[in-house]
């Protein structure tokens, strides 16, 4: 079982991320230079946190994307995925099973 979208936004602002976007699919966060994504949609959590793709190398040493990548029109402080016809940006997915483990996470890859 994943953490839950609310679940990871809780922790996000409990580490210093500070919420500065809502849409009807996505909450965005910053804290200093670094942005990522709540993805809203994602029911079961495996998906919940989306990161930014200049991060995927660094990521990848703490924990493993839930899939290539996740486009959403709503991820405009993400590159535009030219992949395709649609215009989306996107981001790196993840999904966490505790909030330690997403706190751990978050202190490796934005600290």
């Amino acid at each position: 079982m994943y953490l839950r979208p609310d679940e990871v936004a809780r922790v996000l602002e409990k580490a210093g991320f500070e919420m500065d976007a809502v849409t009807p699919k996505t909450y965005g966060y910053r804290r200093g230079d670094s942005y990522v994504y709540v993805n809203r949609e994602a029911r079961l959590g495996r998906t919940a946190l989306v990161i930014h793709p200049t991060l995927k190398e660094k990521s990848h040493s703490f924990a493993e994307p839930a899939n290539e990548v996740k486009t959403c029109e709503h991820y405009v402080q993400f590159p535009v995925y030219l992949v395709g016809d649609g215009q989306d940006h996107y981001g790196i997915p993840h999904g966490f099973s505790s909030r330690a483990a997403l706190e751990r996470y978050l202190e490796s890859v934005f600290d």
